[in-house]
């Protein structure tokens, strides 16, 4: 793999109610442990929170770069990623759900692009085979 960028995060403190940032200073931000871990569900974010965002943003440009492959005009899209963390045999897991909303389209052409958008996506990539990943297409 050609690397073309590299992104770098610190975390110290308390772990998940420590402190997070960026290198370049871009992500600046507080963690807590939500009441369902729990946590007091203070005022800063958690990993799940982060990785459902990541997630979406990262999926979202996938669906764009398959609509351009396919000559498809795409407006009005958005991806919601919902990251469940949950405590088996084997201890905590994660599932992800997508949901994925391509309007002006029918629902095969839309089911096309979701499903060409999970082949190519690098966070679905790193996640196939690991955890539990649902896709939702929804085309209103």
């Amino acid at each position: 793999m050609k690397v073309v960028y590299t992104a770098e995060g610190t975390v110290e403190g308390e772990g998940r109610q420590g402190k997070g940032r960026s290198d370049d200073g871009r992500l600046n931000v507080d963690l807590s442990v939500p009441k369902g871990m729990g946590g007091d569900d203070g005022p800063g974010t958690n990993p799940e929170q982060l990785f459902a965002v990541g997630y979406a943003a990262c999926f979202h440009g996938a669906l764009k770069g398959a609509a351009r492959q396919d000559k498809v005009e795409l407006t009005g899209t958005s991806v919601t990623a919902r990251v469940d963390i949950g405590k088996g045999d084997d201890g905590f897991g994660l599932a992800v759900t997508l949901d994925v909303t391509v309007p002006g389209l029918d629902r095969a052409a839309a089911e096309g692009l979701v499903a060409k958008a999970h082949r190519n996506c690098p966070y679905s990539k790193a996640t196939r085979g690991n955890i539990e990943v649902t896709l939702n297409t929804v085309t209103d």
